[in-house]
């Protein structure tokens, strides 16, 4: 299990990591320099203790209309190899030293045990709370086994997700710009859905959609 350090400082935050690097992202739609706020999100254990993965909600408040992100990160003591693409900024960490910070889809740890949760093999785990399962992530799944299978082949980007190719056509899509009360799709054989804050209450949405393909 993740332990949680909360008495330790982190230079820069995960928030001033990410100011500079969302408005790269083919998703963003905001203009200008985010104005970014911590709204939720939840974390997964690594079964070799070794990477953080953390599934961060963040609100952007630069623009008319709040905006949240999904943002999948992962956190490893070292460089992972072949991932310089992927990588958002490195931070020190008053324990645990420098770590590096990765865009979480191009880290086979994050896909392999979120694979796994959308399996129902793995729990949700709270975001600031050590062993803490956080039972406001739900998911589903009706498909065949996925854990194991490829999903690291390509990420395709566009304006709304990203989505991992897997074998036989199946996608795994993690929708980036997060809308209240969205509707799973008829013909999705899974889903992760969670919780994050808006300054008008708490909304819920899908974080996650899967298909099969052709099996």
């Amino acid at each position: 299990m993740a332990v949680i350090h909360h008495t330790t400082t982190l230079t820069p935050t995960k928030l001033e990591l990410l100011a500079p690097w969302l408005p790269s992202r083919p998703w963003y739609i905001g203009d200008g320099e985010p104005d970014l706020a911590k709204a939720g999100g939840f974390r997964l254990d690594d079964p070799e203790g070794e990477v953080g993965i953390e599934f961060l909600v963040v609100t952007d408040a630069s623009g008319a209309q709040p905006v949240a992100y999904l943002v999948p990160l992962t956190y490893r003591g070292a460089p992972l190899d072949g991932a310089e693409h992927a990588l958002v900024g490195t931070m020190e960490h008053g324990v645990l030293g420098r770590r590096w910070a990765y865009d979480g889809c191009h880290d086979p740890v994050l896909v392999a045990q979120l694979l796994s949760l959308i399996e129902g093999r793995a729990q949700a785990q709270h975001q600031s709370t050590s062993n803490t399962p956080d039972r406001e992530v739900t998911r589903a799944y009706t498909g065949d086994g996925l854990v194991g299978a490829d999903f690291t082949a390509a990420v395709l980007d566009d304006h709304t997700g990203t989505e991992l190719r897997g074998p036989h056509g199946a996608t795994l899509r993690l929708l980036r710009v997060l809308r209240p009360a969205a509707v799973v799709p008829t013909d999705a054989t899974g889903h992760v859905a969670g919780c994050w804050q808006l300054p008008d209450g708490t909304a819920r949405g899908l974080f996650v959609v899967v298909h099969a393909g052709r099996g």
